[in-house]
């Protein structure tokens, strides 16, 4: 099996066409509770309530993938979400949509993100093998695809917003993700690597967490991510505040803010596709640690231009670094507990969401954008620090320990 694989490109499609309706999305949903509502605690809400549904049945998630598999996974997401996302508008425009049915329907949506998340990195060693620089450049692919619609969707849906409103996105989100199930269903291959005896350490709902947790690096690693990941919640939450109170409620500005960084992430992918034969471990801890420098230039006045090229920085960093993160956390992990310990690195990475856009909403309203920019630099600068010390004495650990032929 190799990168040039159908199945692969309809992967790829797939990823493209879902994920461009997530990040318009990811704009249209804070600025239609924004523009509706007029609170910003109220948008984080919304915000938290998708991201409280990843975190509750992340775990659950991980045993529904183990048994369905990762195309199967994929198409039940699919599935699922596609009316999901619909109902949204539609009930807003029969006048039947209540706040409190809107966080209903997103929790719902959050909660078949993690095994969808987890089937893209299942997917991968089931139909290529356990090769890293292989699994490196597969994950590069469908980040860079990945990356493709974070700088077409933001800037998009800014546009249209304006034109046709946000909830016609909405509609079209779901639309996406139909047009995804349609093309794993058709070309994505079903068969699966051959699944080993389930060991005792494999067995239970926590079986994902407890490896995490005992494994040296993936644990340092994973409670890093929760960290991290948090504070993007909240970064991107402020995006939409900044635009709506401080250039003139142009919703075009956060969508320009967003694509920047989807356009950096791109560029990092395509330098990782080239880097995908060094050292991952080495690769991610240098790299996690550079990302969070530009982030502390967020908390100056700065212009439209300014905010957008920061984020055009800190986008060529994660997008160099992710690739290598996640084919580290993949091979480092055995393949009875694969599938449950990948949707347990989103549900550990989803726990702090919650705490992290609540307490960012009333905060943006009380003090606008820049307080929180200067929290979230300071937060990922100490967890990325952890990122980097712990890989560089992992990785220098290895290097001292002596080699054997067998």
């Amino acid at each position: 099996m190799t990168l040039r694989s159908r199945w692969l490109a309809a992967l790829l499609g797939a990823e493209v066409v879902s994920t461009t309706g997530s990040a318009m999305t990811a704009l249209a949903l804070p600025w239609f509770v924004l523009v509706t509502t007029g609170s910003a605690a109220r948008t984080s809400v919304v915000v938290a309530a998708e991201l409280v549904g990843i975190a509750l049945f992340g775990v659950p998630g991980g045993t529904l993938l183990e048994r369905l598999g990762a195309r199967r996974t994929m198409m039940l997401c699919d599935g699922v979400r596609a009316p999901l996302l619909a109902l949204v508008p539609a009930l807003h425009w029969s006048g039947m949509l209540s706040f409190w049915l809107l966080l209903a329907i997103v929790f719902v949506a959050g909660a078949f993100f993690p095994p969808y998340f987890g089937a893209q990195r299942v997917v991968l060693p089931e139909l290529l093998g356990e090769d890293q620089a292989l699994i490196t450049r597969a994950n590069a692919f469908l980040q860079g695809a990945t990356r493709v619609t974070l700088l077409l969707g933001p800037a998009a849906a800014g546009v249209l917003i304006g034109v046709v409103g946000a909830p016609s996105l909405l509609l079209v989100d779901g639309a996406t993700f139909a047009v995804s199930l349609a093309l794993v269903a058709t070309f994505v291959p079903r068969r699966r690597a051959s699944a080993p005896a389930e060991e005792d350490d494999a067995k239970g709902l926590l079986a994902g967490i407890r490896f995490l947790l005992r494994d040296p690096l993936l644990r340092v690693w994973s409670l890093a991510i929760v960290v991290i990941d948090s504070s993007w919640q909240a970064l991107f939450l402020a995006f939409p505040v900044l635009a709506y109170s401080h250039f003139g409620r142009d919703a075009k500005v956060a969508g320009w803010l967003l694509a920047a960084w989807g356009l950096g992430a791109l560029v990092g992918n395509g330098l990782a596709y080239r880097l995908s034969n060094r050292d991952a471990v080495a690769l991610t801890s240098a790299g996690m640690l550079v990302e969070a420098l530009p982030l502390w230039l967020l908390a100056l006045s700065l212009p439209v231009a300014g905010y957008a090229s920061v984020m055009l920085v800190a986008g060529v960093m994660n997008g160099l670094v992710n690739p290598s993160l996640h084919a580290t956390f993949t091979l480092r992990t055995p393949v009875s507990v694969r599938a449950k310990a990948s949707t347990a690195v989103l549900t550990l990475a989803a726990i702090g969401g919650p705490l992290a856009v609540g307490a960012a909403g009333p905060a943006l309203d009380a003090y606008g954008a820049r307080p929180v920019f200067l929290a979230v630099a300071a937060v990922q600068t100490v967890a990325r620090v952890g990122v980097a010390f712990t890989g560089l004495r992992f990785r220098l650990a290895r290097t001292r320990t002596p080699s054997y032929s067998r």
